[in-house]
């Protein structure tokens, strides 16, 4: 959606699908860069904008986009028509700039689509119930997507984005990255919470929760490519159990920049003392992420979580003003850390991965700073100047440059 022309080529696409007799829904994001326009200007006006406010600035970029692509199919003449989010009956909850969609009533979309049209909806918004315009956070448009097509029980959602799917780890920084033609739904939350930036979290929590089959492509392709063609292409996301492959042990290695260090010294340790130093932090609606609480000595200990490094300012400012009722010592951060994670639902049934992975880092003298691990993935807290040295080494480690 980055230009008029790119636009015509979305339509054309759109019209390609249609003719083969589907049913067409369509969720498009802003055109490139609309938002960050649109929230400098609101920043002009007010340093920390209010954040209703923000969302009724915010939400206008989409919708400049849906009446543009549905122009631009009646031009080739295709009955199409385009909603807002809360036209098309998305519901959320109030918690302007990060909303959650609560539910979604689908009778006018349906009735539309039963009478032959293409829906065109936005992305990225809804309206809570007291009628007020809201917005899902940065990267929404794939949550409503995914959304949309759960409430519709769609057959599949294409999520047409930049790349051409969902790879080992970002070329960008690999150059033997390797795209992926399948990934389960389980490694792929883990990608995208870890910092992948094809799809945003929360979209991939609704494809998984209610079983859409979503498939990455790339929006750059011949818009009048084969249908066939286009329909196996990018990277499927499936579930486990429907895979009789192998697995390979790591899928991917995933880093994110963005990360910052918090460390609450000396705080008492007794019963409650994670809940009185998180419990503000999310009051703030401030998300933690790798939590450390250190051996006690002499009754006290201490207490190191990560944020994100947008957010960094406001959790140190919080606990600041929490330190002498916390019993602490001291507050101390750290905002130049990045993560990296190997992911792989292979991990189940093979053992040795973290000592691999703690291996690689050391003979490249990398020090780990924190630790997280689940089922199927490792993630460590490093130095943000040895990141892009740590993917590369990792991704070498695991060969994932062999398909």
């Amino acid at each position: 959606m980055g230009s008029t022309d790119r636009i015509k080529n979305v339509a054309a696409r759109v019209a390609k699908w249609h003719d083969a007799g589907h049913q067409i829904v369509v969720v498009p994001s802003a055109m490139s860069g609309e938002t960050n326009r649109l929230i400098a200007l609101a920043k002009e006006i007010m340093p920390q904008p209010d954040p209703r406010e923000l969302d009724m600035i915010a939400s206008t970029g989409e919708q400049v986009s849906v009446g543009l692509l549905a122009m631009a199919l009646l031009a080739i003449g295709k009955d199409a028509v385009s909603y807002t989010g809360w036209q098309a009956g998305i519901r959320t909850d109030s918690s302007f700039t990060k909303a959650r969609i609560q539910s979604i009533d689908d009778t006018r979309v349906r009735n539309d689509l039963s009478q032959g049209k293409i829906v065109i909806i936005t992305g990225f918004q809804g309206m809570d119930e007291d009628g007020n315009i809201s917005t899902l956070g940065r990267g929404g448009s794939d949550t409503s997507a995914v959304a949309i097509a759960a409430a519709l029980k769609a057959d599949e959602c294409l999520i047409y984005t930049d790349v051409d799917g969902v790879y080992t780890t970002d070329p960008r920084v690999v150059d033997e990255a390797r795209r992926l033609s399948k990934i389960t739904f389980e490694e792929m939350l883990e990608l995208a919470s870890l910092g992948s930036k094809v799809l945003q979290t929360r979209s991939v929590e609704f494809a998984g929760n209610y079983q859409v089959p979503t498939r990455v492509l790339s929006s750059l392709t011949d818009p009048l490519m084969p249908l066939e063609e286009e329909a196996n292409s990018g990277t499927l996301i499936s579930f486990e159990e429907e895979s009789n492959m192998e697995q390979a042990v790591i899928s991917g290695i995933a880093f994110h920049r963005d990360e910052a260090k918090i460390t609450v010294l000396g705080v008492p340790d007794k019963p409650g003392v994670a809940y009185h130093i998180l419990g503000p932090i999310a009051d703030a609606n401030v998300e933690v992420d790798m939590i450390i609480q250190n051996q006690s000595v002499d009754g006290k200990t201490d207490f190191t979580f990560t944020v994100p490094r947008n957010d960094y300012v406001k959790a140190m400012s919080v606990l600041e003003s929490q330190r002498e009722s916390l019993g602490a010592t001291k507050v101390i951060g750290d905002a130049k850390v990045s993560k990296v994670s190997a992911v792989g639902v292979g991990m189940r049934s093979h053992v040795g991965v973290a000592s691999q992975m703690f291996r690689t880092l050391s003979e490249e003298g990398i020090n780990i700073m924190m630790i997280s691990t689940s089922e199927i993935k490792i993630s460590v807290l490093i130095d943000e100047k040895y990141m892009e040295l740590a993917v590369r080494a990792l991704h070498k480690a695991f060969n994932l440059e062999q398909a």
